[in-house]
């Protein structure tokens, strides 16, 4: 089964003998035969004309985009000349100084950071050392941060309380 090729050696084109079952005529074949096209040149030719076509397509849509980006471009230069005029003429020193005003009335209200009560900064410190120390075993640490929960929840509290009251 395996002794013999199953393909004819050699690259010689298949020659038709005889007259075709088809009833193609001996012109036709012949022609085909003599034709030096074959599949893979037919699709490099096909390969071709379609990457031809798609830069062709490319290069009309950057075309079409630098022309829209320039109208854009000249459209907004023109808002942009007309628009600092209008601003010039509605601006004055006491518009200015009262907005000045405002923001500096608005930083003041703003909180200022207030320095944390001794017994939370010792509580972090104690967390901080314990995690230092157990670097490899940080659920050593339980207590300490049980510890600044704890503050933390004290100052939260009053806090609260404050705001309430």
């Amino acid at each position: 089964m395996g002794s013999s090729a199953s393909k004819p050696s050699g690259s010689s084109p298949q020659v038709w003998k005889g007259v075709a079952p088809t009833g193609v005529s001996h012109d036709l074949v012949a022609a085909l035969q003599s034709n030096p096209e074959t599949d893979t040149s037919r699709q490099q030719a096909l390969e071709l004309e379609v990457q031809a076509r798609v830069a062709a397509e490319l290069r009309r849509l950057r075309a079409e985009e630098a022309a829209t980006l320039k109208e854009t471009q000249a459209k907004l230069s023109e808002q942009g000349a007309d628009e600092p005029q209008q601003k010039q003429a509605g601006t004055t020193a006491q518009a200015v100084s009262k907005e000045v005003e405002a923001l500096r009335a608005k930083l003041e209200e703003r909180r200022k950071v207030r320095q944390l009560p001794d017994s939370v900064e010792a509580a972090r410190t104690e967390v901080v050392r314990c995690l230092r120390e157990n670097d490899r075993r940080p659920l050593d640490c339980w207590r300490e941060v049980e510890q600044f929960k704890e503050e933390v929840r004290r100052l939260e509290k009053g806090w609260v309380d404050k705001v309430i009251s």
